[in-house]
């Protein structure tokens, strides 16, 4: 198995995060792993994405040529990453802030990721609902190993950061 991901968005919607959780519940899962972030000159509200690949063997390098599946949190990065999926591949689409084409070649799947964190009271998980919405589609990962990942990575102290982005997870996964 080899799973090949881009994460894209603006800065500040949580990209390097779902990457980061996306890698740490896959060490969880004994996979071999590569997280590799890249953020625009802008930081926040420039563009921003990073490179996940899931691997049952050694990963040679961690960067990622055409993906397997891209997320994509907003337009600008649609049109900047579309190219770069494989055929055949998977393309998760924050409808809220982008609209993809039909493309017969590719598994286009969107949802209202941003409109769901704001109906959760916090507009920053957006992105847990876009996770949410990978590991229905792509079952490499067992939700309760990101789960796993996520309390590891939140900031002692903030249980309702934590419980209001599981939430999110959760939502993501109902659609």
């Amino acid at each position: 198995m080899l799973e090949k991901i881009i994460i894209a968005g603006s800065g500040g919607q949580g990209i390097m995060l779902l990457g980061k959780v996306l890698a740490e519940a896959a060490l969880l899962s004994d996979k071999f792993i590569t997280w590799l972030p890249a953020y625009g000159p802008e930081v926040r509200g420039g563009c921003a994405h990073c490179m996940v690949i899931i691997s049952d063997a050694e990963i040679g390098s961690p960067h990622v040529d055409k993906a397997d599946t891209l997320i994509i949190m907003n337009q600008a990065s649609l049109v900047k990453f579309k190219n770069r999926l494989k055929s055949g591949g998977l393309m998760i689409v924050n409808s809220s802030l982008a609209a993809v084409e039909d493309n017969p070649e590719i598994k286009s799947v969107s949802a209202r990721f941003t409109d769901i964190a704001i109906g959760l009271g916090n507009i920053k998980v957006a992105n847990m609902a876009a996770l949410g919405r990978y590991l229905t589609n792509k079952k490499i990962i067992a939700p309760g190993n990101i789960v796993k990942a996520m309390k590891k990575i939140a900031p002692k102290g903030q249980p309702e950061l934590l419980r209001i982005n599981i939430e999110a997870l959760n939502k993501g996964m109902e659609l």
